[in-house]
Parts: structure tokens; C-alpha cells; sequence
């Protein structure tokens, strides 16, 4: 008997239809064990070595397959072709090992697609396992492990409210800090516009001004409104005639397939995918044999499938559309990751698979394939200039005509900022003609500051400048927005005050490990471990030579002298230069303190140095008193029973109010879904006045309670609660509707959690049992009523589909312990079923995750290193 270990259980299934009897088909489901997150996992002074641990989750399925191995003639290892596959099969190859259940011959074959050609082809032709790339994902592990772990605890100690620092997580996170800078910064420029809208038989067309009194027009020559109607004066008073048409052809070459950061790229702007959903959509494509292994950098096709895309354009299209010759692509990066074939369908007469966001994901990957092969775009392009009688002044009009749509007939690649201007249509003009003009307009226009980053432009900027790798993008963007350093608002990066202050710190005190140029040319390092030109270790001792002195060197600084520095580093954004040139630190309050940023147990802020007779404080990251700043308590009036003030105050749990002084004072906090603006006097006495009666049960004689709570507004009433869907209701709730959603919330399923399903995804394609998507006390859930398996941070329920529910509940059930409570299971089972029940980890997980403090009052967490 030959076993074949894989990663999922999809491959698994699909791979054993494909083989003979021979052979058994057994998943790892992803990776078997890690670095412990403790302090020791990577000893430098014993060669970099590294402690591993089998994840407890895995517990039943590594003694499954060592069970099989005992049994088998035949290791065969056929995990995913890049360093991580690579390093899943020498996981199981080592663990194997330490069991004695290793086989005598162990093979390792790779394939970039699963299809019967591709694997049958590929078990003709093992190998042994690359010592090379194993090597490199042991660089990768330990570098990213070091700095997690080294340089985490640093920003605990010294940073509050600071939560992990990592490799490439800093870095790509410095990037969205600074753009935020750069908009901060910007300083609009006001420019204005000349434009006529003429026509000629029939057909409209717009020309700008271009040539004003014989002088040329840039975009911002015309910087006021008086030159700009005098122009558009002139431009009415002139009569003008085409002096030039000018006719250029143009040719648009086909972009090549996928890569993996194209393929994100381009999935965020015209499907609105973030990365992390688009590889795991791409992910369960491949594993289904549709498409090729979707991790690479090359952008080349198989001879094989380059002339089955001819085939499928020749029957779809006339000849046209087919070139002469295939097109040969070559990968411009640098170091193209193990040289893979670019993302492509393993199959051009197959123009549809998989259904919902599967079925968009195919259809981009397919037409871009095909597309990358058919023949160029033949495109017109027109300019005309129409001087006035004078010869002072010029209209220029633009546009492009298709004479021939080559592969934009197929596809046309999205852009992150479109401008069509040349794309209009022009009418036919000769010299000599003269349109008429029907109307002048002047507009006026400010200069934008650059677009915060999208998904695809940052993962694009990533790329180019050498940072990182494709298939870490979508886990690196993942970990800043779970830290909380960035926000998502309309597809673009918002850099947070806890990312901020994290880039500063890391820019004031380990400036060269969040530089771009090092961050690159460590990249290129690991690239040539990879490539057998570097040996892994010495790489290793020459970052850590330097990098542990500087972080031993920080730590030994007091948290009020790291403060103090952040201080000046952050002067030029904290407190920028005033217009009327008053001192940009002076206290508003007071007048005579001076501001400057302070450390809390939650994090930095902007206090006054006469504390605490001056209680003035503003957030970090509200630079220079900008709008939206915490000015300091405001007094909202007085309670009409006890006379009090009421004020409005910010706290480090956002704004509430106060009533009183002391211990004796009456707080509150101010709802969400009541903002700051809406807060009147009548409100905030409503606010002190919970909680809130509403009256006996008619039943149990018991009272009725609306409050709000940490989770929002609610009902209480003999220990159970129901919810209420606004502030609003607390105050407007009687007694009748009390009673009712009280009755609802108990027929949900008790302890007030209601058991409605979120979602209903459908039967299960092995089991056909309905699966439904719930609402768990820690978050969203699919249930097949036996299983229940929680979904992954980078899941949300609306985009969860039929098949991923199944395969998180299948791997959930894999890894289950025996369930306790038999009546004749023995002990042991019990005691191993306490055992298995560790700490879960997602099965496909790769280690693009960042070291978080843990917990206080709990058992000993465990954290992981960073390696963003």
C-alpha cells in the first residue's frame, strides 16, 4: 500500500478518484505543528535551532496517519509546490520519523494542477525533498519568531496599548501611516479650467483651452477666478477653426495571466474582494482541479495549455482574434518564487465553474488567461487644435476610436484611478472646418492629496517596492486590521492613533528594520536560501548580530523618556505651525500650560503640563487642534431636580457624562447611536436616570428593567433578558411590548441568546444536512446540528458559502475528541478527549500572524510571533 498525504481533505478526495487501489489518500490538514509561542522555541546560540509542537488539535489525525504509515510500503508526499508545501511534508516526514512509523522509501511530488494528467504525470516523476526550501521556511519561521518575540514585549513595556510588531506588518503598516501624513500635509491648490463644448454635423464634443494669449496652459497656470473668466471671454468673443488634426494608431498589448498579487489586485478593484477572500476562494478552486496552484510569480503558461487557449479562441472568435505566433511572457520580479506557471484554468473548453463569488473568481481567471492570448487592440487616437482668428488662442479635443478590439473584446484590465478623457469619440474634422460652439464653461478645481490605499494599490506598492511575498499579502493586511492599526471605510486603509504612534515608535527607535530598502534586501536574502546561494543561518546571526543590542538598548529606557522622545519626533504632526504664529503647544484651555504627549495605561494622548488643575486633554492623532478634537469638559446645563452641572467628558473608553464629583458622582456613557451633536440636556438627564422601570410582570409580580449594558440597550427581568433595538426604546418601552419580547427572547433558547440561524447555507454535500450560520456567545458559527464550527476572524457571514461551511465543519469533526459521556467508553477516553480539546488552530493557517499580549487573570496565553 502507497499513502499519500496531502492537505485538505477536498484534495484528498479529488486526488484518490485519480490513483489506483493501491494507493490511500489521507489530508494533514495544513500544517501539523509550529514554533511553541514561548520564549526558547529558536535558540541563537545553539545555530538557530528550533523547538517544535505538534498543534493539539491534530492530535487524531497525525496517530491517523501514522497508523497508515506503519502499514505502508510507500510515503508519498504531495503537499502544495512552494516553500510552505514543502515544509508541511518535511513536518510530517520529521513527526513521522520521531514515531518510528516512517516507511523506507519516502517520495515527494509535486503538481500545479489537480487534474489526472497533472497528477499521474507528476507520480511518474518524484523527487526527493528540497533541502533548499525547507531551509528557507526555517529562515522565514525563525526571523519572523525572533522579531515578534523580541520586539513585541518591547512595545508592551514601553508603548501602552501597543499590541505586536512583526517583519513585514511594520513596514506595510508604515506605508498607510504615511500616506496618511502626506494627506494631513497637503495643502489644496486652487486652479481653474477653460472648456467649449462645440459640434459638427450633429455629434457634441468638448476641447479645452490649451494656448491662452499665446502662452501654453498647464494645469494649474489659471490660479484665480478673474484670469479664468477673462479666458473664458476671450474663448466666447473667438471664432474658431480647425488648424491641426492630428492621427496616431495605437497598439494595446494583452496583460499576462495571473500572478498571485495581480490576481488580488485586480479581484479588489472589479469584484471587491479583500486578498484574504480571494486566496481562499482561489484556494478551494484550485483544490476542486479548475485552476492551477494559485501561490506564484511567474506570469508563463504551459506549451500544452497555451495551445489549448488558441484552440478555445479559434472556435470563439474568427481568426482575427488569433495571433501568429503565442505569446511568451516573462516575469519582471526580481526573484520569482520557485519559478511556478501563472494562475490559469486547467481546462479553456471549460468557461464556467463553482457558483457565487467561486463562479466570479473563475470567470476573471479565465477570460484574463484566454484574453493573455489573443491577438493586440488596434486603437485610433485623434488630436485637434482649432485656433480663433487672432492665433492667440487654442482648443484642443481629444478621443480614441477601436478600429480592431483584439482581446478587449474579452478583457480589459481595471484600473485603481480611471481617466477616459482620450476615450470620447470625435466627429470627423478636416483643416479648415469650423464647429460651432455652443457653450463656454469655467470651472474651478483643487488639487487632491494622493488616495489613501486600497487592498490592490497597497499590495501593488508592496510588491514593487520588494517587500514581502504574494502569497503573505492577504495574511499581512489581515494582521493590521485584527491588531486595530488600520481601519476598512469604502475599500481603503485608515491609519489608526494605535497604528500611528506604533509607526512612530518603530521609526524613532529601529529605524533600519522598518526601512524599505532593508525589508527588501532581507527579502532578497531569504530568496537566495531559497536558491541555495545563502545558507540559512549565517543570514540569520548577521540580523540578529545588530538587531538584539538595539532592542536590549530601548528596553532599558524609561517609559517616560520613550514618551518624551516620541514627543519631538512627533512634533511636526502633533503640533504644527499656527497661521496667526501664536505657540502651537499653548494650552486652549488655560493659556498658560503647554501641551505635550503623555503615556496611559490605554495608550498616548495630549495633555497640559498643569495637571491636574487644568484637566485638558485631547486624543492622539488630532494634530494641531484640528476639527474634531476633545477641547475638554463642556457643561450641558443643569439637572432640573438637583441643580448639578451635567458635563460631557472624554474618557479612555470614549465620551460620557458626569453629574457630581467624586465617588459620590453619577456617570454615564453616550450611546453609539447617539453622536456627540445630538447630545442635549433632556438626553443626558435620561441617561442619569437608569435604569429604568417599566413596571411589574402581570405574572410573577417581578420588576421589568430597561438599562443599557456593554452589549447594548436590554430588558431584564427575574435574571433573564431580552434585547431592545435602540437608546430610544429604553425610555419608550411599555409594558405590554416588554412582556412580549421578554416571551420572544425565552422561546430563543433561554439565557436570552436568540437562536434564530443568521444564515441558511443549504445541505450538505456529503451528510445533506442543513447548514446554518448562528450567533455564539463568541461569535458567528456554522452548524450541521452535530458539529459546530466557529468561523475564522477573516470570515464574516454574508460571505461564507455552501461549500466553505462544509469544509469547516469537516475539519472541525476530524479534529474532534471522542465525545465524553458514554456509558462503556473507558476512562482513558475521557481523560483524552480533556486532552485534545487545546488550543484550535485554523487548519490552513500560514504564519503570517502577529504577537498579541496576552490576557491579564488567565491561564498562561498563548501568543505568536509576528511575521508580517
Amino acid at each position: 500500500m502507497q499513502l499519500v498525504i496531502v492537505e485538505s481533505p477536498a484534495k484528498a478526495k479529488t486526488i484518490e478518484k485519480y490513483l489506483g487501489g493501491d494507493f490511500h489518500v489521507l489530508a494533514s490538514y495544513g500544517h501539523i505543528r509550529d514554533l511553541p509561542p514561548k520564549d526558547g522555541s529558536v535558540d541563537p546560540d545553539n545555530g538557530f535551532a528550533m523547538s517544535w509542537e505538534n498543534y493539539g488539535d491534530k492530535g487524531k489525525q497525525l496517530k491517523a496517519i501514522a497508523d497508515e504509515a506503519k502499514k505502508a510500503d510507500r510515503l508519498i508526499l504531495a503537499t502544495d509546490p512552494d516553500r510552505e508545501g514543502e515544509a508541511i511534508s518535511w513536518h510530517v516526514q520529521e513527526v513521522l520519523r520521531a514515531k518510528k512509523a516512517l516507511p523506507q522509501k519516502v517520495d515527494r511530488v509535486t503538481f500545479n494542477a489537480i487534474t489526472k494528467a497533472a497528477v499521474t504525470e507528476a507520480m511518474a516523476q518524484p523527487r526527493a525533498l528540497d533541502e533548499d526550501l525547507i531551509d528557507a521556511y526555517r529562515a522565514r519561521r525563525a526571523l519572523d519568531y525572533l522579531v515578534g518575540f523580541t520586539l513585541s514585549p518591547v512595545l508592551w513595556r514601553k508603548l501602552p496599548g501597543a499590541k505586536s510588531a512583526g517583519r513585514v506588518q511594520s513596514v506595510a503598516l508604515r506605508l498607510v501611516v504615511e500616506r496618511e501624513r502626506e494627506i494631513e500635509s497637503f495643502t489644496p491648490q486652487e486652479y481653474w479650467s477653460v472648456a467649449a463644448e462645440m459640434e459638427q454635423g450633429g455629434q457634441s464634443f468638448t476641447a479645452r483651452l490649451v494656448r491662452w494669449k499665446g502662452e501654453k496652459i498647464d494645469r494649474l497656470t489659471i490660479g484665480r477666478e478673474g484670469d479664468a473668466m477673462a479666458a473664458k471671454a476671450d474663448v466666447e468673443a473667438g471664432r474658431f477653426t480647425v488648424d491641426k488634426v492630428e492621427t496616431k494608431p495605437l497598439t494595446r498589448n494583452p496583460p499576462p495571466p495571473f500572478t498571485t498579487s495581480t490576481l488580488q489586485q485586480e479581484a479588489a478593484r472589479k469584484l471587491g474582494f479583500s486578498a484574504s477572500h480571494t486566496m481562499r476562494i482561489a484556494q478551494q478552486l484550485y483544490e476542486d482541479g479548475t485552476i492551477t496552484y494559485m501561490r506564484t510569480d511567474g506570469v508563463q503558461m504551459d506549451g500544452s495549455a497555451i495551445s489549448a487557449a488558441r484552440k478555445a479562441i479559434a472556435d470563439r472568435y474568427d481568426g482575427g482574434y488569433l495571433p501568429e505566433k503565442p505569446r511568451q511572457y516573462q516575469t519582471k520580479a526580481k526573484n520569482a518564487q520557485e519559478a511556478h506557471e501563472a494562475i490559469r484554468p486547467t481546462e479553456f473548453s471549460r468557461d464556467k465553474a463553482g457558483s457565487g463569488d467561486h463562479a466570479r473568481l473563475y470567470d476573471l481567471i479565465f477570460k484574463r488567461a484566454l484574453a493573455s492570448q489573443m491577438a493586440s487592440a488596434r486603437l485610433e487616437r485623434t488630436t485637434i487644435d482649432m485656433v480663433d482668428g487672432s492665433g492667440s488662442h487654442t482648443l484642443r479635443a481629444t478621443g480614441q476610436v477601436v478600429i480592431f478590439p483584439g482581446f478587449l473584446a474579452l478583457y480589459e484590465e481595471g484600473r485603481d484611478d480611471s481617466d477616459d478623457d482620450d476615450s470620447k469619440l470625435l466627429p470627423r474634422l478636416a483643416e479648415g472646418d469650423a464647429p460651432a460652439k455652443k457653450q463656454v464653461s469655467a470651472e474651478q478645481h483643487f488639487t487632491q492629496p494622493p488616495p489613501r490605499y486600497s487592498e490592490a494599490s497597497l499590495v501593488k506598492r508592496l510588491e514593487e517596492l520588494g517587500i514581502g511575498r504574494p502569497s503573505t499579502y492577504a495574511s499581512t493586511l489581515q494582521v493590521l486590521k485584527d491588531r486595530d492599526y488600520v481601519r476598512v471605510e469604502k475599500n481603503r486603509f485608515f491609519a489608526e492613533e494605535s497604528g500611528r504612534l506604533v509607526t512612530a515608535f518603530l521609526e524613532r527607535f529601529f529605524e533600519r528594520y522598518v526601512s524599505y530598502d532593508f525589508t527588501a534586501g532581507l527579502e532578497d536574502e531569504l530568496d537566495d536560501i531559497s536558491g541555495g546561494r545563502a545558507q540559512w543561518q549565517q543570514v540569520l546571526e548577521a540580523f540578529w548580530r545588530d538587531f538584539k543590542p538595539k532592542t536590549a538598548e530601548v528596553m532599558e529606557q524609561k517609559p517616560s523618556d520613550i514618551t518624551a522622545e516620541l514627543d519631538k519626533f512627533l512634533e511636526p504632526m502633533l503640533f504644527p505651525p499656527k497661521a496667526d504664529g501664536s505657540n502651537p503647544r499653548a494650552c486652549p484651555m488655560c493659556g498658560d500650560g503647554q501641551l505635550s504627549l503623555r503615556g496611559g495605561r490605554f495608550g498616548a494622548f495630549i495633555a497640559c503640563s498643569n495637571y491636574p488643575e487644568c484637566k485638558y486633554t485631547r486624543k492622539f492623532g488630532q494634530p494641531g487642534g484640528k476639527e474634531g478634537e476633545d477641547t475638554g469638559p463642556e457643561v450641558l446645563g443643569q439637572h432640573p431636580e438637583t441643580g448639578q452641572d451635567i458635563v460631557r467628558k472624554s474618557g479612555r473608553f470614549g465620551p460620557y457624562i458626569e453629574m457630581g464629583e467624586g465617588k459620590e458622582a453619577k456617570r454615564g456613557s453616550i450611546p453609539k447611536d447617539l453622536p456627540d451633536g445630538e447630545l442635549t440636556l433632556d438626553w443626558a438627564v435620561k441617561l442619569l436616570s437608569l435604569p429604568r422601570e417599566v413596571g411589574l410582570h402581570p405574572e410573577t409580580g417581578k420588576p421589568i428593567v430597561a438599562n443599557i449594558g456593554r452589549f447594548g440597550p436590554y430588558l431584564l427581568h427575574d435574571g433573564k433578558y431580552g434585547r431592545l433595538s435602540s437608546t430610544a426604546e429604553i425610555f419608550e418601552v411599555g409594558m405590554n411590548s416588554a412582556v412580549v419580547k421578554l416571551a420572544e427572547a425565552a422561546n430563543r433558547g433561554g439565557r436570552g441568546a436568540a437562536r434564530e440561524p443568521l444564515k441558511l447555507l443549504g445541505a450538505h454535500p456529503r451528510t445533506e444536512a442543513e447548514i446554518k450560520v448562528m450567533e455564539g456567545r463568541y461569535g458567528p458559527y456554522v452548524t450541521d446540528g452535530t458539529t459546530n464550527a466557529t468561523l475564522p476572524k477573516t470570515v464574516t457571514p454574508d460571505a461564507l458559502t455552501l461549500d466553505e461551511a462544509a469544509q469547516l465543519i469537516d475539519a472541525k469533526a476530524a479534529s474532534a475528541p471522542p465525545k465524553k459521556g458514554k456509558k462503556k467508553a473507558p476512562a482513558k477516553k475521557a481523560a483524552g478527549a480533556k486532552k485534545d480539546a487545546g488550543a484550535k488552530k485554523d487548519a490552513g493557517a500560514k504564519k503570517e500572524t502577529g504577537a498579541k499580549k496576552p490576557a491579564a487573570k488567565k491561564a498562561p496565553a498563548k501568543t505568536r510571533a509576528a511575521s508580517a
